[in-house]
């Protein structure tokens, strides 16, 4: 199937792949510093931003979403040998899925899924209803919430620590994008109930980094990824949330530019 991408930069391609809900321009705030030296790749996965639904049938499970995301990678002609991949959140799950095929050089998962115990999934997923359901409630007004850095603030405490960074535009975009979602509720039912396995299987170089501040996938869920990837690298985004992009595009770009070294 054909999803949609962007593509900027120049260098070896960096995939960049966005968690459930989000749309390839969360990247946004870290593409001119990853263009500068990289080909940078943003796709929206199956069902999500711009990119059409998986086909009739197919169970929306996270190997469903990274057979969709090899299938883009042969579309474009992008070979294992010349391609990294950094995912956020589910998108996470995915670059760790892709790396464990052996069809990228690295993978580096910011605030992956699939580390949770079965109280903090159930914490995440109850989270998510409740986020798209008000999504979809308050869509009407999103332009006015979003125009101030209060109701930014309320409107994105779940995704950043520092919600008021993220511009006004920027925030009401990506709220439509959730609102708009109907691949949201049957994604999250499925894709919740993965959980990170057989590590061993996984022989490209790994960072997991994960928000300080993270809000939906518990920092605490990073010891865990420590302990089930040894050989990765790990790191903390200090002062970050779930989403990091706005919180510290710095950081990240710093992150995701070694971790594809």
């Amino acid at each position: 199937m054909s999803l949609a991408y962007d593509r900027t930069g120049s260098g070896r391609p960096l995939l960049l792949v966005h968690g459930i809900g989000s749309r390839r321009q969360v990247w946004g705030p870290v593409l001119e510093r990853v263009a500068a030296g990289r080909e940078a790749v943003a796709v929206d996965l199956p069902g999500f931003g711009e990119s059409p639904d998986l086909p009739a049938g197919v169970t929306p499970t996270l190997d469903a979403h990274v057979d969709a995301v090899v299938g883009f990678l042969d579309e474009q002609g992008l070979d294992a040998a010349d391609v990294d991949v950094a995912g956020n959140s589910m998108g996470g799950g995915v670059a760790l899925e892709l790396g464990r095929r052996g069809r990228v050089r690295t993978a580096t998962a910011l605030s992956p899924i699939g580390f949770w115990t079965p109280r903090e999934r159930d914490w995440a997923v109850r989270s998510l209803k409740n986020t798209y359901a008000t999504a979809r409630a308050l869509l009407p007004v999103a332009p006015a919430l979003y125009a101030t850095a209060v109701g930014r603030t309320l409107g994105s405490w779940q995704i950043a620590a520092r919600p008021w960074r993220i511009p006004a535009d920027d925030a009401v975009a990506s709220h439509r994008a959730l609102a708009e979602a109907d691949a949201f509720l049957p994604t999250l039912d499925v894709v919740s109930r993965y959980v990170f396995h057989d590590a061993p299987e996984l022989r490209v170089p790994v960072t997991v980094a994960w928000g300080q501040r993270d809000r939906l996938l518990l920092t605490r869920q990073s010891r865990r990824a420590m302990k089930v990837l040894p050989q990765g690298r790990h790191l903390l985004l200090y002062g970050c949330g779930h989403v990091p992009m706005w919180d510290d595009p710095e950081q990240v770009s710093e992150v995701l530019l070694s971790g594809a070294a």
